[in-house]
Formats: C-alpha cells, structure tokens, sequence
C-alpha cells in the first residue's frame, strides 16, 4: 500500500514539486534524516546535508530504493547505474556508503577504489580486467555482481610487464557489453566533468556511458564535508 510522503510544516523544502504529490510508501525525510545521523556517527558531527544537496540525496535514496514512481519524476533510470560527480569533498563516497545499505541485498554495490584497481592491475595483471567484469557474478549463477567504482580518473597509470592498459576504460567497457546482456549495473563516482573523462578514456567509452549511467552531479556550491 502507498500513501503521498508524511511531510511536516518545514520539511516541504527536500522533495521537488513535481515529486511531492507522488504516491510513495517512503517517508523521504525521516530518510534523510537517517542518513545525517549516520554520517555524524560514522564522520563526525561536522557532518550536515545542506538544503543544496537535498535533490542529490533524494535521488540517490530513490536509486537505492528502487522507488519506481518517484523514480520516473525525478528522471532517474532504475535499468542504469549512477555516474555521481562534483568536487573533492563534497560527500560522494560518504553518501553512496550510507545509502547503499537501505538497497535490498541484490542491489548492494562494493565500492572499490580505482586506485586500488591499478595498483591489483600492477600485481596480477589482466586477470584483473576479469575480474570486475566476465568474472563478477555470483557463484554459480547468472547473477550480476554491482560495483561501485570509486574516484574514476584518480587511478594510476602503471604498466605490467611493460604494457601500458587503460584498465579502468577496459573494464568500463566490458561491463557496458555485461549490461547490454545480462543487466550488469556498474556505478561510478569521480571528480571529473564530462570532457575529462573523454579526455582520460576516449569518445567511444563517454558514448557508452551515458547508456550506462544515470547522471548525478553536485552543485558547485557544495560545502566540502570533511570540515
């Protein structure tokens, strides 16, 4: 059973206009309202989600949810994954960590670090392009693992046995042809804007990603959450 979201005089502000009539059986701002208390305990108390970063959280609350109402009027794709952008500091891996963890099991993501990634890379070498791509699924399943790739465009480029490999363009892109056939979702946060990412992983992957991803980007007046 759904009902419209139980807002209080005040709390109007979180939910776009378009969204607050949305039947949903989700009280979006106890939600978010979770979510500060579980940074504060895991962050610090200097951890705060500002009113400039409201629609961001309500997005990724939906995603996570797989709230399919409010989904489609915040504009959101539950068939793709999240390509989540904006400055150093302004709560991207923080706020997937916390929000993750409402998302049913099957819809969970690991995070891992591109960085790490590249170091793996350095150490074993193309098993490891496998390794997050043909070879993420469940054991003996069909089952799609979910990965977040964390600070895309921040790994190092290191050679193994002398060859240079865009590892992180690779296995982007295997995981794009994993999607097509057997509905892989990948997520990504990164510092980078568009051209970028072009620049670092050519035009053929940025077309692939935006049938990959659903575009999430923080207002460049974010405050940095780490103060």
């Amino acid at each position: 059973m759904t009902n419209t979201p139980n807002l209080q005089p005040g709390q109007e502000g979180f939910m776009s206009t378009k969204t607050k009539a949305t039947q949903t059986r989700y009280d979006y701002y106890d939600l978010v309202m979770h979510v500060t208390a579980r940074g504060k305990a895991i962050y610090g108390p200097h951890f705060e989600i500002e009113d400039i970063d409201r629609p961001i959280v309500l997005k990724l609350l939906t995603y996570f949810l797989r709230d399919e109402r409010v989904a489609l009027d915040e504009g959101i794709d539950l068939n793709k994954g999240i390509l989540l952008t904006g400055k150093i500091g302004c709560g991207k891996t923080s706020l997937i960590s916390i929000i993750r963890n409402l998302s049913q099991e099957a819809f969970k993501p690991a995070i891992i670090s591109c960085r790490d990634i590249s170091f793996e890379f350095g150490k074993m070498g193309y098993d490891v392009i496998a390794k997050y791509s043909k070879n993420a699924f469940y054991p003996y399943t069909s089952i799609p693992r979910i990965h977040c790739f964390d600070d895309l465009g921040l790994e190092t480029t290191i050679k193994f046995w002398g060859n240079d490999c865009n590892v992180m363009a690779e296995i982007l892109l295997s995981r794009y042809d994993l999607l097509i056939s057997h509905k892989m979702l990948t997520h990504v946060t990164t510092n980078l804007v568009s051209q970028e990412l072009e620049d670092l992983y050519g035009n053929r992957l940025r077309s692939r990603m935006r049938a990959m991803f659903n575009l999430i980007a923080f207002d460049a007046g974010t405050k940095d959450k780490r103060r």
